[in-house]
């Protein structure tokens, strides 16, 4: 087997738009790595204008509790769904003040290949705001097209069944087809086969910043 590529961030920030789309990009790396660095969840709109989705937050802690992540180091914001690119000024300077106050080594936002209107707003400006940082996309499977990872993280059977438990805690969105544990797995499975790995997340490489050494 080849050897891995080894990296680190003691401060590890994901921005997602809504309640879910963290879980659903990255959930099993973040029940790999919670008990190993200090993360921050981002989510910038509660989802509270729509009255259909009332307990989505509540499930959102719920499910980020599941992947390791306590409810101090969950943050909520309350932009508007789908209104997000009317309010870019607002969301950097959003940004810019985590950048300020937890100053990560790493963050995950969208991939580009996203194409809802509030994933590729948080994508746009967190590069703006966290220039000099590396920034690496997730996907969301249900609003992205022509996604491919290039860089993918070796995660284990206890990883995958965390992210699985951690989706189902949205009762809110059960009869989704993306929440079905058999699609989560199936793109785990797959993106440990491009790795030649047993089970891998996979993103994509928005900006990576590093330094070449020799131990």
């Amino acid at each position: 087997m080849n050897h891995d590529m080894t990296f680190f961030g003691k401060r590890v920030c994901f921005f997602g738009a809504h309640p879910d789309d963290i879980e659903i990009g990255c959930g099993a790396l973040i029940a790999h790595i919670s008990n190993q660095t200090d993360l921050r969840c981002v989510t910038l709109s509660d989802n509270q204008k729509n009255p259909l989705l009332t307990k989505v937050v509540e499930e959102h802690y719920q499910s980020m509790q599941i992947l390791g992540v306590p409810a101090e180091k969950v943050i909520v914001g309350t932009f508007e769904t789908r209104r997000f690119q009317q309010f870019r000024q607002e969301i950097l300077e959003y940004m810019l003040e985590i950048r300020n106050s937890f100053n990560p080594d790493i963050v995950f936002v969208h991939t580009r290949a996203d194409l809802h209107q509030d994933h590729s707003t948080v994508t746009e400006e967190g590069l703006r705001a966290f220039r000099g940082t590396t920034v690496l996309g997730y996907d969301v499977i249900r609003s992205s097209y022509g996604f491919f990872p290039h860089f993918l993280v070796e995660v284990n059977e206890s990883d995958v069944n965390a992210k699985i438990r951690a989706l189902h805690a949205y009762h809110t969105y059960a009869d989704k087809y993306y929440f079905d544990p058999e699609l989560t797995r199936s793109i785990l499975v797959k993106n440990g086969a491009l790795a030649e790995r047993k089970f891998a997340e996979g993103f994509d490489i928005l900006r990576i910043i590093g330094a070449f050494g020799c131990v």
